[in-house]
């Protein structure tokens, strides 16, 4: 077995079988990438059936230099998976990776922005901007309704259930979710509609995409990335921040004014609730003040 032809099977087996996005996917793909490489640098002739134990902590060690203990932890975990897969196939009996230990990693808080912030933020956008209206919509989204950078620019027209309070958001492996929406987001989303979209050449194909750029067609990942990044540079806001920070914000702010963990957890589209309490470790202050307004002995 060729380890290109068992990359291609295992991306498949991903897509298909497993259900997971395109990024995973690809996330996937680039650590068993890594350790085809190395082999090929070191002159290592193996196959996925005939690869040790042996030759697989070499391969570790060698990452351990250049990588840290978070992406050397996601390349042992990546690997795992895909050797998992070819046991599931019958390749092979056993798991080189089996006895292999990922170092350990504390969990990492995600960075959020307080309410303050993300008025600031709102605020430093330029509405007499031909693209203004676009991008106050789209972060006013991204924080009003915690959505994932994928679910954003994926997001339909059709999607859209404002009278019920509502948007349907396509999550990971394809799952659907409804989100509430509040009244002001979509009101911002529907100016945005009808007074920039409509009047914009469309392309064929993205008839029902929410957002679009400027020649008409769907926004990418990167362009979302750069929109926040230049928003914070004009706002003054100093902190390092991404798209994926208004989802935590979202999750934080919630969590602070007392919304239920397993609610947060489907507004999120996390698949388990483990995912979620890790918004609980952000502001404890919050958890004493629940035990105060709701214990018996307070």
């Amino acid at each position: 077995m060729k380890w290109i032809n068992s990359l291609k099977d295992f991306q498949n087996y991903l897509r298909i079988e497993r259900g997971l996005s395109e990024n995973s996917v690809q996330s996937y793909t680039l650590d068993i990438k890594k350790l085809i490489w190395w082999l090929e640098e070191n002159q290592i002739v193996v196959s996925p059936i005939s690869i040790t134990e042996k030759e697989l902590q070499e391969f570790i060690y060698s990452i351990a230099k250049k990588v840290n203990p978070r992406s050397q932890s996601r390349i042992i975990s990546g690997l795992k998976g895909f050797f998992n897969y070819l046991i599931f196939e019958d390749y092979r009996k056993t798991n080189p990776l089996e006895l292999i230990e990922a170092p350990k990693i504390g969990r990492k808080l995600p960075d959020t922005l307080s309410q303050a912030e993300i008025d600031l933020l709102i605020n430093a956008i330029d509405l007499s901007h031909p693209q203004g209206e676009r991008n106050r919509a789209i972060f006013e989204t991204l924080y009003s309704c915690g959505l994932r950078v994928s679910e954003l620019i994926t997001l339909k027209i059709s999607d859209l259930y404002f009278e019920e309070g509502f948007i349907n958001v396509t999550g990971k492996g394809n799952k659907q979710r409804f989100v509430p929406i509040a009244p002001i987001t979509g009101k911002y989303i529907t100016v945005y509609i009808k007074e920039i979209r409509v009047h914009q050449e469309i392309l064929t194909t993205d008839k029902d995409t929410l957002f679009l750029n400027r020649r008409g067609k769907k926004l990418t990942r990167a362009m979302i990335f750069t929109l926040t990044k230049q928003l914070a540079e004009k706002a003054g806001i100093r902190k390092k921040i991404s798209p994926h920070t208004f989802r935590h914000s979202f999750a934080t702010h919630l969590l602070e004014n007392g919304a239920d963990l397993r609610a947060i957890q489907q507004m999120l589209g996390h698949e388990s609730i483990t995912t979620t309490e890790i918004y609980m470790h952000i502001d404890k202050s919050h958890l004493a003040e629940v035990m105060l307004k709701f214990h018996p002995r307070k």
